[in-house]
């Protein structure tokens, strides 16, 4: 999260998926203004990881920068250009309704 932050990446969010999928433990999701942006966003990140002892991540969507998707074992991060990220809806997906913004309880 700090190095998302630090690369100012917007729309910042975390979402717990344990016990939802057994893929990871959470899933984070945030846009970059641009290809150039997700790209150097991604790239950060990577970085911070490796230098952090966390391996090296795998990494899908780097070349093209629309939406890169880095597993961290149990954290897996998306990317995304503003337009992806609202066709794709994720958010929307993982998220538990009552904590969807906007949700009436």
């Amino acid at each position: 999260m700090e190095s998302l932050d630090d690369s100012k990446a917007e729309d910042i969010v975390s979402i717990n998926i344990q016990g939802k999928s057994a893929m990871a433990d959470y899933m984070v999701i945030a846009s970059g203004r641009s290809h150039r942006h997700v790209g150097a966003v991604a790239d950060h990140l990577l970085r911070a990881l490796k230098e952090a002892g966390l391996g090296t991540a795998k990494v899908e969507g780097l070349s093209a920068a629309d939406w890169v998707l880095i597993d961290a074992g149990d954290v897996i991060v998306h990317v995304f250009r503003p337009e992806v990220r609202d066709f794709y809806a994720l958010e929307k997906i993982w998220q538990e309704p009552e904590d969807a913004p906007g949700t009436l309880h």
